[in-house]
């Protein structure tokens, strides 16, 4: 397994997006502790925490049916320089903001929302550039090697944004400028595109609307991803980190620079894991097995008052996620032709953005209404119902047996 991932971190075009991946991953993460860790500091409000979140979901949602359509009719190669070029001049703007002093709650806000337009660019048009890069007969491999290195982005964000967060906001909006522009031009670099044959479909409502419909008359698919909608949704305690980390288990930014890289540390444990011993049967039963690890990981979390037992938590929560994120990847990118990816991969994105996003504005308001113990309890114990209702409702997922 490693001396195949080795020969595919060979191909120059691959190594570029997968370098870029890594640093644009890495300085998200990286924001995402400093703006979080700005706001509650700033505020000491809940509410204000989960607004981050929706203000990064709404662009999202509003742009989901254009992008996928643009994904599908540009070059993706162009639209993830141009996303990455914007998120950086935005990190730029938050650390003159910082060093002027004017970087207040609405400005937060605003940089956030824009950073989530730019992603909700950037997450379907990478997504559907990757199959462009590799042979189809390693794609699977590819897809493993480009989650392996996100889940490493996860880890290295967060635990650096913590640590540079303790020295001044200015080093993490100053490495995180850096950081963009760098992927923003290793992307722009790549060359040598394998480019499919695409219909030259007009724009109309039935064509911005088709990836809706795939996913909807592809039963495992549209399961799979709206499985992982409602269980994150429900069970994703990200937003209330900092709040954790403060007022329950009194650890300060390097604290939830640890708990941040937790669940990544425990995502890329598994996917090395899946690399040696890949699944190989039992996708769906395997998959729902996960999700209950991940509600009662989220349920032990919530009542622990001490930091280790909530590491330990933490990571259950990112190695059992990291299997849905494999099998939904894998299902969308192998069973999508090529002229649909851009608006499949859009939807894909929608429902992720959705269980991230709009489940950190949830686990917020909630945490405002009965505090933040009882919101994750809550958000932990509806993973487990979901998962146990989805395996009615869908026992074609129950059933699955391949991938492709």
């Amino acid at each position: 397994m490693l001396q195949l991932n080795n020969s595919i971190l060979r191909q120059p075009s691959f190594a570029k997006f997968w370098f870029s991946r890594i640093l644009a991953s890495t300085s998200f993460q990286m924001l995402s502790v400093a703006i979080g860790w700005q706001m509650y500091d700033l505020t000491h409000d809940a509410f204000s925490l989960g607004l981050v979140g929706l203000a990064q979901f709404i662009p999202m949602v509003l742009l989901t049916l254009v992008v996928g359509q643009v994904a599908d009719r540009f070059d993706r190669r162009k639209i993830v320089f141009w996303c990455l070029l914007i998120e950086g001049m935005m990190a730029g703007l938050l650390l003159y903001g910082n060093h002027a002093g004017f970087l207040g709650r609405e400005q937060i806000l605003l940089a956030a929302a824009i950073i989530g337009a730019c992603r909700a660019f950037e997450g379907p048009a990478s997504s559907a550039l990757l199959p462009q890069l590799v042979h189809k007969k390693i794609l699977t491999q590819a897809i493993s090697l480009s989650t392996t290195a996100g889940q490493t982005a996860q880890i290295l964000g967060p635990s650096l944004g913590g640590v540079l967060f303790s020295l001044g906001p200015a080093f993490v909006y100053s490495t995180a400028t850096v950081a963009l522009l760098a992927a923003a031009i290793m992307t722009y670099l790549i060359t040598g595109l394998e480019q499919a044959v695409r219909r030259a479909e007009p724009v109309s409502m039935r064509s911005i609307l088709s990836g809706l419909v795939f996913v909807y008359r592809h039963p495992v698919i549209l399961g799979t991803i709206s499985l992982d909608l409602f269980a994150v949704l429900l069970g994703g305690a990200t937003a209330l980190l900092p709040i954790f980390a403060q007022d329950i288990l009194h650890t300060g930014p390097w604290g939830l620079g640890l708990m941040r890289t937790a669940p990544a540390v425990g995502a890329l444990v598994v996917s090395i894991i899946l690399g040696y011993f890949p699944l190989k049967k039992a996708y769906g039963l395997t998959l729902f097995g996960a999700l209950a690890v991940f509600g009662l990981s989220t349920m032990l979390f919530a009542v622990s008052t001490n930091l280790i037992v909530s590491l330990a938590a933490l990571f259950l929560i990112g190695g059992s996620d990291v299997v849905s994120v494999v099998i939904r990847s894998s299902l969308v990118q192998l069973q999508t032709p090529d002229e649909m990816r851009g608006r499949v991969n859009a939807v894909n994105a929608l429902f992720i953005g959705t269980s991230n996003q709009l489940g950190e504005f949830e686990s917020g308001t909630l945490a405002g209404f009965l505090g933040a113990v009882p919101a994750a309890f809550i958000g932990g114990l509806g993973t487990v119902l979901v998962a146990g209702l989805w395996m009615y409702l869908f026992p074609s997922i129950r059933k699955l047996r391949s991938l492709s």
